[in-house]
């Protein structure tokens, strides 16, 4: 996953981060884009504001070698995208839909 320089540079300003560590940073977004996309769907992370803060959250933990903790502190928001992503998915065709009964008279 390419990072943009603009969800970098929105990032860097959320951590208080200068530009000395990039790469890093990046790496460190792409994996987390990755891992949540694992758990949640497949969001994008330019469009969906509520992915993009679970990312930088993500993020955060791993820049911060919390990582461990991320999971648990955060779960309810990765179920609650996670559920939204498989109702999404969920095609009713009402027209192919139909119930037959048969009553059988002895």
């Amino acid at each position: 996953m390419s990072i943009t320089e603009g969800i970098l540079t929105e990032f860097k300003e959320r951590m208080h981060l200068g530009d000395f560590e990039n790469q890093n940073l990046r790496r460190i977004l792409s994996a987390s884009v990755m891992a949540l996309r694992r758990s949640c769907g497949d969001y994008d992370i330019y469009t969906h504001e509520e992915f993009k803060e679970l990312v930088f959250e993500r993020s955060r933990y791993a820049y911060n070698d919390a990582l461990e903790y991320f999971e648990t502190n955060f779960i309810s928001q990765i179920n609650g995208l996670a559920i939204d992503k498989a109702l999404e998915e969920i095609v009713i065709d009402d027209e192919t839909t139909t119930t037959t009964t048969t009553t059988t008279v002895i």
